[in-house]
């Protein structure tokens, strides 16, 4: 049976990984180097999570545990910080807005804890002085990373918006203007002279107003994606095999050949 491990073990592990005598691989590595592996890291715990794959969401866990430790080590040895102030901050964080939890504060519902999670962070900013120092911090909004996937970006800064009251009154309002979108996407590839900049604007709407559909009713847009994504996988994959069954090239074999397959990948799926 494996030895038990701690935090402080994987944070002591990291120091030695990255010293003098540790691995090279590892002492080359940047934040920037650094970031596409914690975003795969994170989507992989996700997946394994709605897969109900409890042995590998063990596993995706502790990659993104390292990850993150990966970098709270490279802050130390630059003088920032280390990944046990980072622990305190967010416990000191959570502990302020919760205040119907650590506190003497009652709330009613959900929409009562985001109202007071977004009035908590406006004081805290305010508190701090970062209101009037970065300007560029004005807005509620900046606490959304650009950085993000684009629909999980559409997805927070329309959620922020919405808890202030900016949303659509009724479900039906999203679809009409879904539909409004579209037309105009539409109209767009009519014109006799096509404008791609033009094009790309009216599908960025309509894709802006697909994840507030899905918002709006629970749903969180990149990970729904994601979702179809691997059921796409699964269904090409069958393709292929039956393609190479009936031992054709792909050139020589018909889309009415291929769709047939892609039936057949579909009704397994309904059967299993």
């Amino acid at each position: 049976m494996s030895t038990k491990r701690t935090f402080q073990d994987l944070v002591e592990m990291m120091a030695r990984l990255r010293s003098a005598n540790g691995c090279p691989w590892d002492r080359e590595q940047t934040y920037a180097t650094l970031g596409p592996m914690l975003i795969e890291e994170a989507y992989e715990v996700i997946e394994a999570a709605e897969a109900g794959d409890w042995n590998e969401l063990r596993d995706e866990l502790g990659d993104l545990l390292f990850q993150i430790v990966f970098y709270g080590q490279i802050a130390a040895e630059d003088g920032h910080f280390d990944v046990n102030d980072s622990i305190t901050r967010v416990h000191e964080k959570m502990t302020r807005r919760h205040p119907h939890v650590f506190g003497e504060e009652t709330v009613d519902s959900t929409a009562d804890v985001l109202s007071n999670w977004e009035a908590i962070k406006a004081a805290e900013r305010k508190a701090s002085g970062k209101d009037q120092q970065e300007e560029k911090k004005a807005s509620m909004l900046d606490g959304t990373s650009s950085k993000l996937p684009a629909l999980l970006e559409a997805f927070q800064l329309t959620t922020k918006a919405a808890r202030v009251g900016f949303d659509w009154q009724q479900s039906d309002d999203i679809f009409d203007k879904l539909e409004e979108e579209i037309r105009e996407l539409r109209d767009e590839f009519k014109r006799e002279s096509r404008n791609p900049e033009a094009i790309a604007a009216e599908l960025g709407d309509v894709l802006f107003v697909v994840t507030n559909i899905a918002r709006w009713h629970g749903v969180e847009p990149e990970t729904a994606l994601k979702a179809t994504n691997r059921k796409f996988r699964r269904r090409f994959a069958h393709v292929e095999r039956r393609v190479e069954e009936q031992g054709k090239a792909w050139n020589d074999t018909s889309l009415a050949e291929m769709d047939s397959f892609w039936d057949e990948a579909k009704q397994i799926e309904r059967e299993q």
